[in-house]
């Protein structure tokens, strides 16, 4: 046995030694020599730093590695950095309950300040308040923290970034590409500010964008309320499931189809316990077949709500805050005696509670028809939210989307999806746009606008004036730094300037990952080599956010697409096949997993996904592939350390015809798992791959290793040279193939192999054609037909393989007895036969085979 093969291999210990020593080595680091042509360009995905991974990271990050790895053994530069998304509201939100405090932007910053505690608050005590740049102090201090413990486990699962190629989402650079993409569309007229209806969190207190919606089944109740006709006498039924925004009723709307309501067009009602006089209206979005047929138009309940505001010209009448109490005055216009209601049953109360109490005045006015009648219907609530989203009045920045809605469609067919269905959905995204990409939120961690605002002398903001920073100053903090001319006395003073105080959202900055990644004009060089990048990998679910998002930016200010193409993974689903996810309480973390089947076997489970597909965690898969990578290490230690520890590894040596058999097989597996890894199948060239493997292992390998242990064949030529030769050019081919999906135990085996240095992950991808071509892949199938048949009769007559065979007759068509005429010699010593008789019938399609055995004779 060589020396470099060890006598007894294992999987335990590979990941540490292989992922030290690529580090090391620099196996995987970037050459920015390459030319763009030379390099492929992954927008990696930056997870999001608040807490812990789980097993559906690992997923569909290895499938990433997989196509990475397959690149780089394609002759590319690999570009693959790794970025953590370390701002927004998950890392905010575990900050908070981490160091026990409270943002509270009104306080001064005090260098001394140390939270309260570190780990968790207990129940019994309440946050502390600190100031926003002690607050984004702790938030950078933990995310620190958790980005070392992600990328310990990243090194784990083994993947081939370049750990030298590294950024956070709220690091320097990220801010000024942020900051100046967003003064550059400012100047384009592609950003603006407005006062307008927003869809609001009243838990995180924030505006939240159209993508970052989802509706739930939450339970309600229709009630029938009674407006009164003004002046004619009469009521008008309305059904509602918020009756506690009476106070905030504009107009009430019917279809203009609708001939119950005709004769009340133009006419006016009096809302019930506040006597304000409405309009009835027409509009077509009403539907007859809902309710009694016409609805109050509240400001506001709903975004239909907004659409008839703002199609109908209704004015407005705010009633909930941004706490999601009611406030505390009255609407304007409303009479005395519905104010006096309003101001005692209703202000400062949650909507839960205004509900309650406007029922029973409701109730005991005689207003409210019959009892409420429960139900359950979507309602829409922020994706990390807890309650329904309320509709408040608040001054925001939008990127317009809507004007440019031909072109992102168009950029959409331009892309290349994987799998291709998924383009739907981003088009099904595109077309359902009804609102332009809010960008700003009331958030304290994140990139801030670099926008000031003067005051006047009577300290109102202009906010048609805004003070912006030059692009040399980038990265500014509107809230710590002051605009050019002016001094930090000036600041919150009449005639003074104050500051933006909102942040962008998170997928307004992790929409140029790729400029971010690419160093876009604080390095042109490297950009020029990396954009526009090959592949964006990333979940189904957020191709509304992230992947329009990253399109929206770079054709705005590159005219261009981010990438070529796009690969989107499934979900990963627990045992009841539901999405695994932190707000679910389902997740599986990784690590166990790890320890317990090993890397390379949960890869396998992760590459066995396609592409798209939602895949279940299962472990027996986990351990199929565990058992994959211990035969790949026993059977490479049995070509190396036994049967071919040394010979020739090139094709010109192979010349039996079953050895040129098994090579052209091979070759057509190469093909095969070519073609499927540059379709972005992985899937498919592990599946093939695998299969090819076993029946390597089980047949081929059982046929010839008799002649292969023949020393005779030393010399370099003949039969036994012939299936040493064999055998080691298919194990090379074979270790290349598993290398994307086996990378520790592909490395391991490699290394026995050239125990000098080289990486197998450095090592060229196989060509078909540089094995020898000529081989009939026929011979090695029906040589391998004929030895399972012998070594199937075996047992079936209570004899042990190495049994002897008096006699193997064979019936089959003449071009099959001529395959196994060539493979007799093999057959003879593998399955111990001392005679064959070879008979020929053309009318059967394939080769049939009696044993005859001496020992069941015998008995």
């Amino acid at each position: 046995m060589s020396a470099a093969v060890p006598q007894k291999p294992s999987l335990d210990g590979l990941e540490e030694k292989w992922s030290k020593r690529w580090e090391a080595n620099g196996t995987y680091r970037f050459d920015r020599s390459a030319t763009r042509s030379q390099v492929y360009a992954i927008d990696t995905p930056p997870p999001t730093v608040s807490g812990s991974l789980h097993i559906g990271h690992v997923f569909s990050y290895t499938q990433t590695d997989a196509i990475a790895r397959y690149q780089r053994m394609r002759g590319k530069q690999v570009w693959y950095p790794i970025g953590w998304d370390d701002n927004g509201l998950p890392t905010e939100r575990r900050v908070q309950n981490y160091f026990g405090v409270r943002c509270d932007p009104s306080l001064p910053y005090d260098p001394g300040f140390t939270p309260p505690v570190s780990g968790g608050l207990p129940k019994d005590r309440q946050p502390v308040a600190c100031s926003r740049p002690n607050f984004v102090e702790l938030c950078r201090r933990l995310s620190v923290d958790d980005e070392r413990k992600f990328e310990d486990l990243w090194r784990r699962v083994g993947l081939s970034v370049d750990w030298e190629q590294t950024y956070t989402t709220i690091g320097p650079e990220s801010q000024r590409a942020s900051q100046r993409a967003f003064l550059r569309q400012l100047a384009r007229g592609e950003v603006y500010s407005t006062e307008a209806p927003t869809l609001w969190d009243v838990d995180f207190r924030t505006a939240v964008a159209q993508a970052e919606l989802e509706d739930r089944e939450w339970p309600g109740a229709y009630h029938r309320v009674a407006f009164h006709r003004a002046g004619a006498g009469g009521d008008i039924l309305v059904e509602t499931t918020r009756p506690e925004l009476l106070p905030a009723c504009v107009a009430l709307v019917a279809h203009p189809d609708d001939e119950r309501y005709r004769p009340l067009f133009g006419t006016t009602a009096l809302t019930p316990l506040f006597g304000v006089e409405v309009p009835v209206v027409a509009h077509p979005l009403a539907q007859p077949d809902k309710g009694t047929g016409i609805a109050m138009i509240c400001t506001f309940g709903d975004v239909t709500d907004v659409v008839w505001w703002r199609e109908l010209h209704l004015p407005v009448r705010a009633v909930i805050g941004r706490d999601g109490r009611l406030l505390s005055d009255p609407p304007a216009g409303m009479p005395a005696r519905g104010a006096e209601v309003y101001r005692s049953c209703l202000a400062g109360r949650t909507t839960k509670q205004a509900q309650k109490a406007i029922v029973e005045l409701l109730s005991a006015s005689g207003e409210l028809l019959g009892e409420p009648r429960q139900i359950r219907h979507p309602v829409k609530f922020y994706e990390k939210g807890d309650r329904p989203l309320e509709i408040v009045t608040s001054r925001q920045w939008f990127i317009r989307t809507l004007a440019r809605r031909e072109a992102l469609l168009a950029r959409g067919r331009e892309l290349r999806w994987h799998p291709a269905h998924m383009g739907a959905r981003y088009a099904n995204w595109v077309e359902g746009l009804n609102s332009d990409w809010l960008i700003s939120r009331q958030r304290y961690y994140g990139v801030p606008f670099p926008v000031w605002y003067p005051l006047s002398a009577q300290g109102e903001a202009l906010h048609d004036e805004p003070l912006l920073a030059a692009e040399d100053r980038l990265p500014v903090d509107p809230t710590t730094d002051a605009p050019d001319g002016c001094t930090e006395a000036q600041r919150d003073q009449p005639g003074g300037f104050t500051a933006d105080p909102d942040v962008m959202d998170t997928w307004a900055t992790s929409s140029l990952t790729p400029q971010i990644a690419g160093r876009w004009e604080d390095d042109p060089d490297l950009f020029a080599r990396v954009f526009p990048m090959d592949m964006r990998p990333q979940g189904h679910d957020i191709i509304r956010t992230w992947l329009f998002a990253t399109v929206v930016r770079s054709d705005a200010e590159l005219r261009s697409l981010p990438w070529t193409d796009a690969a989107i993974s499934g979900w990963i689903l627990d045992a009841d096949r539901k999405k695994m996810g932190k707000s679910k309480g389902n997740v599986v973390t990784p690590t166990e997993i790890l320890e317990r089947h090993s890397t390379d076997a949960i890869r396998y489970w992760a590459c066995a996904g396609r592409l798209g597909t939602d895949t279940a965690i299962d472990e027996g898969q986990m351990k199929v592939g565990r058992k994959l990578a211990i035969k790949l290490l026993n059977a490479s230690r049995f070509v190396l350390g036994s049967v071919a520890p040394d010979g020739p590894d090139d094709a010109a040596a192979v010349t039996e015809a079953v050895d040129r058999s098994l090579l052209a097989s091979l070759a057509a597996l190469v093909d095969d798992a070519t073609a499927a890894f540059d379709g972005y199948d992985y899937a498919r060239a592990l599946e093939r791959t695998e299969a090819w493997f076993w029946g390597f292992c089980d047949d081929y390998l059982e046929l010839v290793k008799g002649r292969a242990y023949n020393r005779e064949g030393a010399s370099g030529e003949g039969p036994a040279a012939s299936a040493r030769a064999a055998l080691r050019i298919a194990l090379s081919v074979l270790l290349r193939l598993f290398a994307p999906v086996l990378p520790f135990t592909t490395e391991e085996v490699w290394s026995w192999w050239h125990p000098d240095g080289g990486s197998v992950h450095r090592a060229a991808w196989p060509e078909a054609a540089a094995l020898p071509a000529g081989g009939d892949p026929a011979v090695a199938a029906t040589g391998s037909s004929a030895l399972a048949a012998i070594r199937r009769a075996k047992p079936e007559a209570g004899c042990s393989l190495r049994a002897p065979v008096t006699r193997l007759v064979a019936t089959a068509p003449a071009a099959q007895l001529a395959a196994l005429r060539s493979v007799e010699a093999d057959l003879r010593q593998a399955g111990v036969v001392a005679g064959f008789d070879w008979l020929e019938d053309d009318a059967t399609e394939a080769a049939s085979y009696r044993v005859e055995l001496a020992a069941a004779a015998e008995r």
